[in-house]
């Protein structure tokens, strides 16, 4: 017991020497642009351990914050599908780990909402007419993200095109080292 206690204290120091900074700048950073506080220092946790892959325990000790805490801010990654949960077979404990190609599924998974948005934003158009001060913002807004959305998917394609190391790839995640997120 003496010598898993003395392991996780210097597994602590390390972690606190060497990534805590990172974890909290990044956190900052992504809290900036609108995450969650708490999943964000979470998922910066994860993207900073060496495996990608962390116990509630553990990211509670590394993070100094409660398992309530952990256990919220899991939730949200989840629901932005960015992390995933995962039982060990024989095991009561969850291990929280990165989504495969999280950044890729980040923003692929954004073209719903984007959909959504410029249907609404359609809509207002046609009710503040076109040729209102509101209407030409909207109408604007609405140019941009079909703008936005189109050059997502040449810039994803280029992306698995240089990662592959071939110029031919399509484009869509190749389901054996990029599967889909799961619902």
């Amino acid at each position: 017991m003496a010598a898993e206690q003395t392991a996780g204290d210097d597994a602590q120091r390390e972690y606190e020497a060497n990534a805590s900074p990172f974890v909290e700048r990044f956190a900052a950073d992504l809290t900036e642009a609108g995450m969650q506080r708490m999943a964000a220092r979470v998922f910066a946790c994860l993207l900073a351990s060496d495996d990608g892959a962390l116990t509630s325990a553990e990211l509670s000790e590394r993070l100094q914050i409660s398992p309530a805490a952990v256990s919220g801010a899991v939730r949200y990654l989840s629901q932005v599908r960015m992390v995933s949960r995962q039982r060990s077979p024989g095991s009561r404990r969850e291990i929280y780990l990165l989504r495969q190609d999280v950044w890729f599924a980040a923003m692929t998974d954004r073209e719903p909402l984007i959909n959504r948005w410029t249907a609404t934003l359609d809509s207002g158009v046609s009710s503040l007419g076109e040729d209102t001060p509101g209407g030409r913002r909207l109408q604007e807004t609405t140019d941009f993200l079909r703008f936005l959305q189109g050059e997502l998917q040449g810039i994803l394609k280029r992306w698995n095109e240089q990662r592959a190391g071939t110029g031919g790839d399509t484009g869509a995640p190749d389901s054996t080292t990029n599967p889909a997120p799961s619902p």
